[in-house]
């Protein structure tokens, strides 16, 4: 399992940007929008990856992984 797996990484439509933005909890806010959701993910993937590689070059510690969060919380903070 790659670092990047062990956070959950959101893709949805924004009516008010009138595209698809990404994001991932605990790692970054909205950070990349697009017309093409899984152009969206990918770009999200990439900046998700370059964030735990900085955050590990510089002695960061990770946010605890969202992947065992109660899935239906984290769709109503949505």
């Amino acid at each position: 399992m790659t670092e990047r797996a062990k956070y959950i990484k959101i893709v949805k439509w924004s009516d008010e940007d009138q595209c698809f933005i990404g994001f991932c909890p605990r790692i970054i806010g909205t950070c990349c929008h697009g017309d093409d959701e899984v152009e969206v993910y990918r770009q999200l993937c990439e900046v998700v990856d370059e964030w735990i590689e900085i955050a590990r070059q510089e002695n960061e510690a990770l946010p605890p992984p969202t992947i065992k969060w109660n899935v239906e919380k984290l769709l109503r903070s949505v």
